[in-house]
């Protein structure tokens, strides 16, 4: 008999091929996988490593070496475009005084010392001695003849010097709605401008150039994708702003892929509302944002009852309750997303209320509360009747533990910061980091949701644990479910077959490593759309 050679089945040609390696798909199942194979920038296969060096034949085959891959982090509320171009100011982020402060102030003018405007971010008094707002005093002494303008950590308040305050016109009778202008016992300005008050100079900065503000973004971009970050919800853009960067993504200069919250401007509106959502695999622009509220470290934040520390003041709307109605109304016929910043228990039960309203009969709207910080218990089930998105960021509750119940008092705190809560009612919550509010890296939002502890590890035992996420459900809020509150779910947050070949490679299992060690974890590598963005040198 003759003797029969068999023939070696042809493998089919992929991209990229990854192996030996332990893989957190964060599908349905929250399955693992050892490899995976990538054709034109999409996932076309997952399993193990044998069978897929079975089955295809790569163009770029990769080893992990053991290490653990896990779908590209998505920041569910930050604000990209403006911490790029704010790379350009001085960093005041953790100054431990005034005098720090100061300091930090006048070496950034030593080494940019041509720039039309002094511009800083990041000044926070609950972390000084005293706790107490700093005025103009000194910047006037110091920079008499250059307007100053420092951003508070939170974006909601700006201390300023008088050149500044001349600049914009700003004198004791300006009047003001949603905001405040800073005055003194004998009715003199102290240069502090909060909410709505800080635009009537922030305004009047110029723009950078194309260039600058070209090379800020991709400063920008590289320092996130140095965390693991691939996808950002860019919270509050006007059309020039997205423009801009969608220009550079087709360009190939920006990899990043960005969901776009539209300002409610009335040129926005004018101009989006027509066309309708638009989607595609690096640019969503599904929603516009709202700021019911200022934010709780300012006092900005609208409250039911007075502050604790403050019992004369409650906070503030930025808008009267109509302009909320109204545009819901407006939102609610078309299919776009409002998204609605609401911190404070008052605000946060207006707006829900509002969305109830706008939205009844419609059930997968994904109308979101971006924050929802501090929520009465009478109004947290609302979010699973009204089917309300929760869009929350860990690292604020780990930020604001050291001073929140002195604003708030004990039975208030009590609910607020209440993750486990919110995803019991919704079903998900998408996580973000409100960067640059707080550090762009993911991981440190992910430390602060499973284990309530800062940076410090404090407290020991993690502040108010009750809301604490599991790390499966943690993962998700940065991946999956980011990815479902922009109706990106079918593309992104997953590794699966037809899922966009966004990853990232830790050698650190997150899963199960110590706690202590998470928020050090280095990203080894960061993958978009197949390609590597990033490597650890």
């Amino acid at each position: 008999m003759l003797g029969f050679v068999g023939c070696q089945p042809q493998r089919e040609v992929v991209d990229l091929l990854v192996t030996n390696a332990h893989v957190y798909t964060v599908d349905s199942a929250f399955s693992q996988a050892e490899a995976f194979a990538v054709r034109d920038g999409h996932f076309v296969a997952v399993g193990k490593s044998a069978d897929l060096r079975g089955r295809y034949q790569a163009a770029q085959t990769v080893d992990a070496e053991g290490q653990f891959v896990y779908p590209g982090f998505y920041d569910a509320h930050c604000h990209f475009y403006r911490y790029a171009l704010g790379l350009s100011s001085a960093n005041l982020v953790g100054a431990a005084s005034w005098a720090e402060t100061v300091g930090r102030l006048t070496q950034h003018r030593q080494q940019q010392p041509g720039t039309a405007w002094l511009t800083g971010r990041g000044w926070d008094q609950n972390d000084w001695p005293g706790q107490h707002y700093p005025t103009k005093d000194t910047l006037d002494a110091l920079f008499p003849d250059v307007p100053v303008l420092l951003i508070r950590i939170d974006g909601h308040a700006a201390l300023v010097n008088q050149k500044a305050l001349d600049l914009a016109g700003v004198t004791a009778r300006t009047p003001i709605s949603g905001g405040v202008i800073g005055h003194d016992a004998k009715g003199q300005l102290t240069g502090l401008l909060v909410d709505n008050a800080v635009k009537l100079v922030a305004t009047k900065i110029p723009e950078p150039s194309a260039a600058e503000a070209e090379a800020l973004l991709l400063q920008g971009q590289q320092n996130c994708l140095a965390v693991g970050l691939t996808s950002l919800a860019d919270a509050g853009l006007d059309r020039e702003d997205i423009e801009r960067m969608a220009a550079m993504q087709q360009a190939g200069k920006l990899h990043l892929r960005l969901y776009a919250m539209l300002n409610p401007t009335p040129e926005n509106k004018a101009y989006y509302l027509p066309k309708g959502p638009y989607f595609s695999d690096n640019l969503t622009i599904s929603s516009f944002k709202i700021y019911a509220d200022g934010a709780l470290g300012s006092r900005g934040a609208s409250l039911l009852a007075p502050y604790t520390d403050r019992p004369a003041e409650k906070g503030f709307l930025l808008q009267n309750p109509g302009y909320y109605r109204a545009i819901a109304k407006e939102l609610a016929a078309t299919r776009f997303q409002m998204n609605t910043h609401a911190i404070g228990d008052s605000s946060n039960r207006l707006l829900l209320d509002i969305y109830g309203a706008a939205l009844a009969g419609q059930p997968d709207r994904r109308w979101r509360i971006e924050h929802a910080q501090v929520v009465s218990p009478s109004d947290i089930a609302k979010f699973g009747q009204y089917h309300i998105v929760p869009s929350v960021q860990p690292t604020h509750a780990t930020s604001d533990m050291y001073w929140a119940g002195e604003r708030l008092g004990a039975a208030r705190l009590k609910t607020a910061y209440i993750y486990q809560a919110l995803l019991k009612q919704y079903g998900q919550v998408a996580l973000g980091s409100d960067f640059p509010v707080e550090d762009i890296n993911p991981l440190y939002g992910f430390h602060a949701a499973v284990a309530r502890q800062d940076a410090k590890n404090y407290p020991a035992g993690g502040f108010q644990m009750e809301n604490a996420l599991s790390r499966p459900d943690a993962l998700r809020g940065m991946t999956t479910w980011a990815a479902h509150a922009g109706f990106e779910e079918k593309r992104k947050g997953q590794i699966k077959p037809g899922m966009l070949a966004d990853f990232v490679v830790l050698k650190t299992d997150l899963l199960t490593a110590p706690k202590e060690q998470l928020r050090t974890v280095p990203v080894q590598q960061t993958w978009i759309g197949g390609k590597r963005v990033f490597s650890q040198k």
